[in-house]
C-alpha cells in the first residue's frame, strides 16, 4: 500500500474514533441538559457513520473506494452535526447551508462504497 494511502486509512481510523466519541457525548448532553431537539439528530449521526467509518477503515484492502467513501462521509457527518451542535450551543449554524451539504456529503459518501462493488483492486496494491 502507498505511503499517502496509509497516511489517509490512519486519518480515518482517527476520525472514526473521533466521532464515536462525539456521538457518546452528544447522546450525554442531549440527555443532562433536556436539548434533545437539535443534539439528538447531531448524537445519531455520529453513532451511525463512526462504525461505518471504521469498517471502511478495517475493510478498505478490498473495497477500491473504501478511503474516498470513509473521507467524504466523515466530511458529511462533522458538517451536519457540527452546524447542528453550532445551532444548538452558539445560537448560530457554522455556514449557510452546512447541514444540507453535509447531509447531501453522507449519501454521495454511500454511494461511493456502492461504486466499490464494481472497481477491482489492482494487483499491486
Amino acid at each position: 500500500m502507498p505511503q499517502n494511502s496509509e497516511g489517509l486509512n490512519r486519518l480515518l481510523l482517527a476520525l472514526a474514533g473521533l466521532i464515536g466519541a462525539s456521538g457518546v457525548g452528544l447522546a450525554a448532553a442531549a440527555t443532562h441538559t433536556g436539548s434533545e431537539g437539535l443534539l439528538g439528530p447531531a448524537s445519531t449521526m455520529c453513532l451511525v457513520h463512526a462504525p461505518a467509518l471504521l469498517a471502511l477503515r478495517l475493510t478498505g484492502n478490498r473495497i477500491p473506494t473504501a478511503t474516498a467513501a470513509g473521507l467524504v462521509l466523515a466530511l458529511g457527518t462533522i458538517l451536519f452535526a457540527g452546524d447542528l451542535v453550532s445551532k444548538q450551543f452558539l445560537g448560530t449554524r457554522l455556514f449557510p447551508m452546512a447541514a444540507p451539504m453535509g447531509g447531501i456529503l453522507m449519501i454521495v459518501g454511500w454511494l461511493i462504497t456502492a461504486a466499490g462493488a464494481f472497481f477491482r483492486r489492482r494487483a499491486s496494491e
